[in-house]
């Protein structure tokens, strides 16, 4: 944490755990008997409990998106360039909910908990969930917590989709759906690139069939290489060369190039160590990575994404699927963004515009990739400002 707390950051915060016992049967026809969420709160629900926001997470995020646990962290959460006093999502004016999906591995129910039939970990014992589940779940927290609505919904890429999912299911409790970089579906080469992350998890001689941790072990090699290949695909190639090449040869000076090969010692080890600056970055990430996931909930989180597609239930249209949909909708895509490319963004603009639906997009020029979403882009920031300041006002209330 800084010296001292920002005066736009939500500061200290503590985690809290919501215990549920009824049992919450999941698409796959399994039932979780119980379970728990841990979320955290920012700002407060004003007096009409009108003003409540939901933010969903992505694949790696968790409940922790904005402020600090101590006073000697050297990170905040994982959106405190968004959520915060005088911020895009503004807790001056918002109550900001954000929570860790069953399946976690950040204090919610997940593979890394305890099964109470068995008292051993649930391991791969732990069903599958997809979208609908998480949303299904996420429902029975705003109950929980007498909440009786959401002013917005809030979420990038596989929290966009959570965003979707919620203006379709329960169109009478969202008043705004704020989708970013998402997609309808995942493509092929979506599904192939998650396929290769969680084969490198299963095949690791310490993954065990998913029960390494009844083993002391963990599958830390094949972890460190999903996340490796899974962070290719957050990056453009113009952010690589730009993070990569800060030193250029002659060749590249000569013709306006910037390949990214800075090489990590300045010179070639003419072997199979690390060479490039790219390299030890990737090997950085992976190892990091590896420390604070757990291998099974990135099973899971892979599954959900592949498995997401709102139209099943409507004959493969999503205009169909939207029919119902009565809030206003915010999405915004980036342009080098190559995971979940803006054209996907815009699938969903035109569905929604044929099921007349009441939408606004934007497609920002941004060199980061798919990973803009979580920096402080300024188009970016103004954009989800402005928008966040309409549903303000027509919230109809001053602050809390």
């Amino acid at each position: 944490m800084p010296d001292s707390i920002p005066t736009d950051s939500v500061g200290l915060v503590i985690p809290q755990v919501y215990k549920f016992d009824e049992p919450l049967t999941l698409r796959s026809g399994k039932i979780l008997r119980e379970y728990e969420l841990v979320v955290e709160t920012y700002g407060k629900l004003n007096s009409e409990k009108t003003n409540a926001v939901l933010i969903c997470h992505a694949l790696s995020g968790d409940h922790h998106a904005a402020g600090y646990h101590r006073e000697n962290d050297r990170k905040a959460g994982w959106w405190d360039s968004c959520i915060g006093p005088g911020k895009a999502i503004d807790t001056n004016l918002f109550y900001v909910v954000s929570l860790n999906n069953l399946g976690g591995c950040a204090g919610s129910t997940g593979p890394a908990s305890i099964n109470p039939e068995t008292n051993k970990y649930y391991g791969p014992d732990f069903p599958v969930v997809t979208v609908r589940d998480w949303v299904s779940s996420q429902l029975r927290l705003m109950v929980q917590m007498d909440i009786p609505g959401w002013a917005a919904v809030v979420g990038g890429s596989l929290g966009g989709m959570q965003v979707l999912r919620w203006a379709i299911s329960y169109p009478d409790k969202v008043r705004h759906a704020v989708c970013i970089a998402a997609a309808p579906k995942l493509s092929a080469q979506n599904i192939a690139f998650n396929e290769v992350a969680r084969h490198s998890i299963t095949s690791d001689r310490d993954f065990h069939e998913g029960r390494y941790l009844e083993k002391s072990t963990y599958p830390k090699q094949g972890l460190m290489l999903a996340r490796m290949v899974g962070h290719i695909t957050y990056l453009s190639d113009s952010a690589m060369r730009a993070k990569f090449g800060k030193s250029v040869s002659n060749f590249e000076q000569d013709t306006a190039e910037n390949f990214g090969r800075d090489l990590r010692s300045g010179k070639l080890s003419f072997g199979f160590d690390v060479d490039f600056q790219v390299e030890s970055y990737l090997h950085y990430q992976g190892e990091r990575f590896s420390e604070n996931f757990d291998a099974n909930t990135y099973l899971l989180m892979t599954k959900a994404l592949d498995y997401f597609d709102p139209t099943v239930d409507f004959e493969g249209d999503l205009s169909k699927a939207f029919a119902n949909s009565d809030c206003k909708f915010l999405l915004m895509s980036f342009s080098t963004d190559w995971r979940f490319p803006p054209e996907r963004s815009r699938e969903i603009v035109a569905d929604l515009l044929k099921a007349g639906r009441e939408v606004s997009y934007l497609e920002i020029a941004a060199d980061q990739g798919h990973d803009a979403f979580l920096l402080p882009i300024p188009r970016y920031i103004e954009a989800l400002s402005g928008y966040l300041q309409r549903v303000h006002q027509e919230n109809g209330s001053d602050a809390p």
